[in-house]
């Protein structure tokens, strides 16, 4: 049984189809956009060793030939090099604007080749088919694409809306523990930033979620999906509320950042230390009671995500030197650094005038150095 879930923008709406199996049935669903029988398909090798022969098939089911162009995994391919590659493969290829390019992978994958989709021959057509639980609660939805470069991550990119997602939770079956883990930290974001309710669901359904459980993970993936939809409908381009879907993310980047965007910090884990962080400096600021702090982080790492700085490769960091990554963040505006904060769980907003001193002298107390 599948769910789907509408994304309303007017003229450019889509769906997210969440269920299992979907991947047996990509190609009927895929077929209404693409004219020519033929999709490139962006995917990294993992995953295409993985789950390529089933994508093909259903594909070839209703008619389409698959032309994969496939990548290296982790963070580091999505690069200006990465882009290029990418980028002049699909020109190998030939593709018009009446093909079509589907992101078959995780969050990398996505952004790539809804990076690469919106700029070639100025915008063609892509479908998500993420492959892992964070990009198919957060980075699969809304357009948002980008690659990363050496000032900070996903400065570079461009909104570009997929004609569909779908989000087969039968692929998270072969998916690691730490990428389920690092893909949680997305779902319990939502909670901590609009919805009390769903975050104390998931305090006691933590374990059923990250064990795959059918229905407790497709309870928590469509209610991450329903929360992020409603929001992108509400404000695309993240002029106002969809700012919230930061929360923790200024600290994450920057954490990222000094690591080197690599495997020693995987996006999802530096989320849920920057969520902690983010609750944690509210509630020194005087804006949310440390209480609410202290149940968040400890719901946080109930998942086995980390919750301090301690517990990142690389600490101590450089107080300093994160602030300064939190300048180049696109979220700062003239000089001032922008923030999600909460008055308290399930009532974030958005702080855009934050004191670089007040955060220089937090990350000091948090032990950087």
């Amino acid at each position: 049984m599948s769910r789907t879930l509408p994304v309303g923008l007017g003229d450019r709406a889509y769906d997210v189809v969440v269920g299992d199996g979907l991947l047996d049935v990509a190609g009927r669903l895929i077929a209404p956009f693409q004219s020519r029988g033929r999709t490139a398909v962006v995917s990294d090798e993992t995953v295409w060793a993985l789950h390529g022969a089933r994508l093909t098939a259903a594909l070839a089911q209703a008619g389409i030939t698959a032309l994969p162009v496939i990548v290296a995994p982790g963070e580091q391919t999505k690069s200006f090099a990465g882009l290029a590659d990418v980028s002049d493969r699909l020109l190998a290829l030939e593709l018009d604007r009446g093909d079509l390019v589907t992101a078959f992978g995780g969050g990398v994958v996505g952004d790539l080749a809804g990076f690469a989709a919106a700029i070639y021959k100025r915008g063609i057509d892509f479908v998500q088919i993420p492959t892992t639980l964070l990009a198919q609660v957060d980075s699969s939805v809304g357009g948002k694409t980008a690659i990363d470069t050496p000032r900070g991550k996903n400065l570079v990119g461009a909104f570009h809306q997929p004609k569909l997602v779908l989000a087969d939770l039968g692929v998270l079956a072969t998916l690691p523990e730490r990428e389920m883990r690092a893909g949680y930290a997305e779902v319990i974001k939502y909670g901590l930033l609009g919805d009390l309710a769903f975050f104390e669901w998931l305090e006691i359904n933590v374990a059923g979620v990250l064990a795959r459980e059918p229905a407790a993970l497709a309870a928590a993936v469509a209610r991450s999906v329903e929360m992020k939809a409603e929001i992108v409908a509400e404000d695309e381009r993240e002029q106002g509320r969809r700012a919230l879907l930061n929360l923790g993310h200024t600290f994450a980047h920057a954490l990222e950042a000094e690591t080197g965007y690599g495997d020693a910090l995987l996006h999802g884990e530096a989320v849920g230390v920057g969520m902690a962080l983010a609750l944690r400096f509210s509630a020194a600021q005087g804006l949310m009671s440390g209480q609410d702090a202290g149940r968040a982080a400890r719901a946080i790492a109930a998942s086995g995500l980390p919750t301090t700085m301690q517990h990142v490769p690389g600490h101590p960091f450089d107080a300093a030197r994160l602030v300064a990554h939190m300048g180049q963040d696109k979220k700062a505006e003239g000089g001032r650094l922008t923030f999600i904060l909460a008055r308290a769980l399930g009532d974030a907003f958005v702080a855009r005038d934050v004191d670089a001193a007040a955060v220089h002298h937090f990350l000091i107390r948090e032990g950087a150095r």
